[in-house]
């Protein structure tokens, strides 16, 4: 299964999409990586879904990245009398600790904490942002609010507070059950919600303990302020643009989105672009011009990966929306502003010999036009290191880890393969060439380069790079 584009696609699996023949449907026509909504899955539909995934790799003999993203400290209102009532705009509304059923006047808020870090001036989101309220006065176990914007509110609809920060971790007790249940059953990726600090990030990866790779979803106000320290500490970023959307003005996300996406790319780590980026397609066989163009600008900003959520988990389209995605990936990369953009974004080597040998590699490459750049490696960083320079050739990792090989099929560019260490440089050389050729990314005649680290087995002892002439014997191999 070689795709013929680089940025890859990620696909939520839910009832539209969960039975083993429409997950091998939804890969034949461009997933990637398949996303596991750990708010509505139990731990028997999460093996099975698992399994499945991996009965397709096999199948296809290719390796595919399961995420499992956690639910995170969801906040939500109490219960109303009569299940809901209507805030009407200029009142007066309390947000208080008492737990009897709430009115127009007044709801319980199940969680003390957030009363208590409640300030004069902070805003109050209700139901995705429908109600808009501004908290006037704060007492102990007591919130008053002037309505801003009002309508109907009923049970348990969520809260966002875009100026509070909360004082809860990011992950909570079922966060904790569910993390340690998804990596048992073989994800490669966690995906972390509503962080807000970086220290948010260190229990889950204490918890990971490596078993799988840390994603951070940037969906908190509070977690843009704080943009370096949380890459720094996370393995990838998800521009999670459902409550960033919801925490920010909607005219400021188009930018973060650019500045989340560069700054992923300076650091080497890989960035996804997710939400309603084909939201039509939950109900129509076809998208709307402008999610066609927001799809577009997220590969022409150079994201490592584009994610569908209710369209490929719920939706009455799950492959059509897929295979839509896969078309307009294959024609931005065809466009020629695509690589002018691409290059211009490209971030300045470190100082470090892993990064020369990177840079140097794409810099031959292109002098030379060559097709591959075939990358042995251990942990999946030397890949990394080559996909943040975004070259024109292909990046063929081979990894001798096969949950390596599952991580690095999120990554832009990537094309990895499961086999045994080199045993020494000619045997290096000659396995390169003849995957290159295998997986159709070279020919006989053509060169193809070479990035490695001696001695084999090493992580983070990239340290060589050599050209190597694709032979007939390689092809006999093959």
């Amino acid at each position: 299964m070689k795709r013929s584009r680089r940025t890859k696609i990620i696909a939520t699996l839910g009832p539209a999409s969960e039975k083993p023949e429409m997950i091998a449907k939804l890969f034949e026509a461009g997933a990637d990586t398949f996303r596991l909504n750990m708010s509505h899955l139990s731990r028997d539909k999460l093996r099975e879904r698992v399994e499945a995934i991996r009965d397709v790799e096999a199948r296809y003999k290719r390796p595919i990245a399961i995420l499992a993203d956690l639910q995170g400290p969801k906040l939500r209102l109490g219960a109303f009398s009569g299940d809901g009532a209507v805030l009407k705009e200029g009142s007066r509304f309390v947000l208080d600790s008492d737990e009897s059923p709430g009115d127009a006047k007044r709801v319980f808020l199940p969680h003390p904490e957030i009363l208590n870090s409640l300030e004069e001036g902070h805003t109050v989101l209700m139901d995705d942002g429908k109600l808009r309220l501004t908290v006037e006065e704060v007492k102990k176990g007591r919130a008053v609010t002037r309505v801003d914007v009002g309508g109907k509110i009923s049970n348990r609809k969520g809260v966002n507070l875009p100026d509070t920060t909360i004082p809860v971790a990011a992950m909570t007790e079922k966060d904790r059950t569910d993390l340690e249940a998804a990596i048992n059953a073989g994800v490669d990726w966690i995906g972390l919600s509503f962080v807000q600090r970086p220290e948010d990030i260190a229990e889950g990866r204490k918890m990971a303990r490596g078993r799988a790779l840390i994603m951070t979803k940037i969906e908190k106000p509070q977690a843009i302020t704080r943009l370096d320290e949380i890459l720094e500490a996370s393995d990838a970023l998800m521009v999670a643009r459902g409550d960033l959307g919801v925490e920010m003005p909607l005219e400021k996300v188009p930018g973060l989105q650019k500045r989340i996406t560069r700054a992923c790319r300076r650091y080497g780590k890989p960035v996804v672009v997710a939400t309603q980026m084909l939201e039509s397609m939950i109900s129509s066989p076809v998208p709307t011009r402008a999610e066609v163009s927001d799809v577009a600008t997220a590969v022409f900003e150079g994201a490592d990966a584009i994610m569908l959520s209710a369209e490929s988990a719920s939706g009455q389209y799950p492959i059509e929306a897929v295979a839509m995605m896969n078309r307009i990936a294959e024609e931005v990369e065809r466009d020629p502003h695509y690589w002018n953009i691409i290059a211009a974004q490209r971030a300045e080597p470190e100082a470090t010999g892993s990064d020369a040998i990177a840079a140097a590699s794409h810099q031959i490459a292109d002098t030379l036009g060559l097709k591959a750049v075939v990358a042995w490696t251990f942990s999946g960083a030397t890949a990394l290191r080559l996909a943040r320079e975004r070259p024109n050739s292909t990046v063929l990792a081979l990894t001798p880890r096969r949950e390596t090989a599952r991580r690095l099929a999120l990554v832009w560019g990537v094309h990895a393969i499961v086999t045994k260490d080199a045993s020494d440089v000619d045997d290096m050389a000659f396995r390169a060439c003849k995957f290159a050729v295998r997986e159709r990314f070279a020919e006989v005649g053509d060169r193809v380069i070479i990035v490695a680290g001696v001695p084999f087995g090493t992580p983070g002892a990239t340290n060589m790079v050599r050209i190597a002439f694709v032979t007939p014997e390689h092809a006999a191999q093959a």
